[in-house]
Order: structure tokens, then C-alpha cells, then sequence
């Protein structure tokens, strides 16, 4: 007959075993937790610095002979991928690459801030100055009109497609006037000025002839500065026709016969058979994950501090 002592010796010493190979195991498994999530944190953060560019070489110059290219997409604003700050900023880092052998600015832009538009004309001449013997071209997609085509003038070369859409060098001031709904609604308008002209094409006012005369004239001294820019930019290449500065926008194809552009061709034929180097590298800056931090934030806190006032008033 066993002896009961000895089974309850042997019975422990099995529960013993037992729980030492669970502790093992979960010390196993939770080291092996701690190994992944480590990895995963690795993984997020090279992530991070990536989006935010602390890992990237844009202080070293790229490998091999390249066509640098910067893209001018959509409206050309302060606030936007279309403002003169990220533009010129693309086009200092594609100049100073010690590889790169011509630069292009591909146009895909209806106009926009006359102000923004002359920065990123300014700065497309100092840097050609700057850096005579490395070509700057302008490539047309879609559209290059008003101010888009106010930029590309300071190219030495514009390239369109025949379908492309040139022109419109004019300048437009426009808004809507709320008189005619205000007096049918019986609202009455309430404002008060210091100065004679502070109400200056209010919205909710009748439009004056002294107002209207004012900024046609305000709209002529900017138009005069378009085609000034249009006429250095162009040279002896642009035919003098009265139509030119009307405001008219022309195809491709016209535009090449009037002398708006210089001939047909997509980026990727400049570098092929203009610059001779057919590597395309992009310079175009991208908004990092801070940069969109920032602005969500800043938006966030204008907001908070709104509220306040509102609140306090």
C-alpha cells in the first residue's frame, strides 16, 4: 500500500514544476511582448523621422546627372502647395545640386496672388543669374494662364502640349453686391468709418462711380506690371498683337504661333532631348508630418482663443 505522504511529496513537487513552467512562460512571452512592441516603436519613429525629413540627405547632392524638376500645381497662393515660399525653396535645393544639369518648372495653374506670383518670377531670374550655365524651363500640362503664366515668362524656354491652355494676362478684381436682397428683406446696412474710402467696395453698399474708377485704376497699374513682365520675359519672340494683354486664353499650338511659348514638348522630352539628361528627379518640397502638425494646431488654438474672446466680451 503506497504510502500517503509520499504521494502528497510527489503531487507537489509536480504542482511545483507546473507553476515554475508557467512563470517561465509567461516571462518567455512577455519578454518576447516586450521585443515586438520595441520593434514596432523602432518601426513608427523611423517612420516619423522620414515624414519629418531628419533622415533624409538633401544637404548631399543626389547621385548622377539629373533633371531637377519642381511642380507648380493649382491656385498660386500664400496659404497653399502653390505659394511662393515652398516654390522658391524648390528651386534654390534643384540650383545648388552639384548634379543637377537643367531644371523644370511644370505648370498646372489657373493664376492666383499677383504678390506670389512675382516672388516666384524674381527668384526664377536671381537664380538663373546665379547659375548661368544650368537651363531653367517651363513645361505646360493642363493650364498656365494669369498668374501661372506670369511665372513661367521668367523660364528661358516654355514647352506646352497643342491642347494646353495659355494666357489670360489680365487681372481680375470681382465680388457680389447685396443691396438689391438686403432691401427686399428689409435689412437695413449699418456701418461706420473713419476715413472717406474705408468702406471701399463693401459687398453690402451700392458701388460708387468714385469706387468702381478706383479700382479699374488700381487694376490698370497691375496689368501694365503683367505685361511689363510678359515683354522682358518674351523678348522679341512674343508677336504685338493688341489681343495678347486682353485677356484671352489660346491653345497650345496658338500659343506657340504668338509667341507665348517656345514649342510642344512634356517633361519628360526636356530632359530627354533639350537638358540631355534623362534622370528626373523631383525638388518639388513636401509637407512634412510637423509642418501639418503645426497648422492643425494653429488652427486649433485660434479657435480656443476665439472662443475666449467671445466668451469674454
Amino acid at each position: 500500500m503506497a504510502d500517503p505522504e509520499s504521494n502528497r511529496g510527489w503531487e507537489k513537487d509536480v504542482l511545483e514544476k507546473l507553476a515554475l513552467s508557467a512563470v517561465r512562460e509567461q516571462r518567455r512571452s512577455r519578454h518576447w511582448g516586450i521585443f515586438f512592441k520595441m520593434l514596432t516603436l523602432i518601426y513608427l519613429f523611423a517612420l516619423l523621422f522620414v515624414a519629418m525629413g531628419w533622415l533624409s540627405k538633401k544637404d548631399s547632392p543626389l547621385p548622377g546627372k539629373h533633371t531637377a524638376v519642381i511642380e507648380l500645381n493649382g491656385v498660386i497662393a500664400a496659404d497653399g502647395s502653390g505659394s511662393a515660399e515652398r516654390i522658391n525653396q524648390g528651386l534654390q535645393d534643384a540650383f545648388e545640386d552639384s548634379n543637377t544639369r537643367g531644371v523644370i518648372l511644370r505648370i498646372n495653374s489657373p493664376g492666383g496672388s499677383p504678390v506670389q506670383a512675382g516672388y516666384i518670377n524674381d527668384e526664377m531670374r536671381r537664380l538663373r543669374t546665379l547659375h548661368p550655365n544650368i537651363p531653367l524651363y517651363a513645361v505646360v500640362e493642363d493650364i498656365c494662364a494669369s498668374g501661372g503664366y506670369y511665372v513661367a515668362v521668367a523660364a528661358d524656354k516654355i514647352y506646352v502640349d497643342k491642347a494646353s491652355i495659355v494666357g489670360s494676362i489680365g487681372v481680375l478684381l470681382d465680388g457680389f453686391g447685396f443691396t438689391g436682397v438686403m432691401e427686399k428683406l428689409g435689412v437695413e446696412r449699418r456701418m461706420l468709418t473713419a476715413g472717406q474710402n474705408k468702406g471701399f467696395l463693401d459687398p453690402f453698399s451700392p458701388l460708387t462711380e468714385e469706387d468702381q474708377a478706383y479700382a479699374r485704376t488700381m487694376l490698370t497699374d497691375i496689368h501694365q506690371q503683367f505685361i511689363q513682365v510678359v515683354r522682358e520675359g518674351r523678348g522679341k519672340r512674343l508677336k504685338d498683337t493688341p489681343e495678347i494683354f486682353s485677356g484671352l486664353v489660346w491653345t497650345g499650338q496658338k500659343s506657340v504661333e504668338l509667341g507665348l511659348a517656345d514649342a510642344l514638348g512634356s517633361v519628360e522630352y526636356v530632359a530627354r532631348e533639350v537638358v540631355k539628361a534623362e534622370n528626373i528627379v523631383d525638388f518639388t518640397p513636401r509637407e512634412g508630418v510637423v509642418d501639418r502638425f503645426a497648422k492643425r494646431f494653429g488652427a486649433m488654438a485660434a479657435e480656443a482663443m476665439l472662443r475666449m474672446a467671445v466668451q469674454l466680451r
